[in-house]
């Protein structure tokens, strides 16, 4: 919930470092101590930064499409697929570490997630190449 409502939040508003200065201290007061406060506060720096890559009105999207001297629409476009596939993924983890509260098994099976995600997205490419 924290990853998503992070993800929104930074959409909506364009900027990650707002983001982390609102809901850094809700987080922190929710879970006092413990594993879920490492999980709850990477949740929300992950999904803040997601969120400000993905939004059209961030700083560092304008500046990036603006150095790149493109068509700012279509610099967002282009980046969406990248952000929203690493974003799915770290939310099905994110779930995960929710279940299972210990870093040292729940972060080797985020990167096998992500290996095969990144494995599928090349196969399926490849079969496209092929047949097409």
């Amino acid at each position: 919930i924290i990853f998503l409502v992070a993800v929104f939040l930074a959409f909506a508003t364009g900027t990650s470092w707002g983001t982390f200065s609102i809901l850094i201290p809700i987080v922190c007061q929710a879970f006092p101590d413990g594993e879920m406060l490492v999980v709850s506060i990477a949740a929300c720096l992950s999904g803040a930064v997601c969120g400000d890559h993905c939004s059209p009105i961030s700083d560092t999207t304008i500046m990036a499409s603006a150095g790149a001297q493109c068509d700012h629409v279509q610099h967002v476009s282009t980046q969406l697929p990248y952000a929203i596939t690493v974003a799915a993924v770290s939310f099905v983890s994110y779930l995960i570490a929710g279940f299972i509260p210990n870093a040292f098994i729940a972060l080797p099976i985020a990167f096998v997630l992500m290996f095969l995600t990144l494995l599928a997205i090349r196969m399926k490419q490849i079969r496209r190449t092929v047949t097409g």
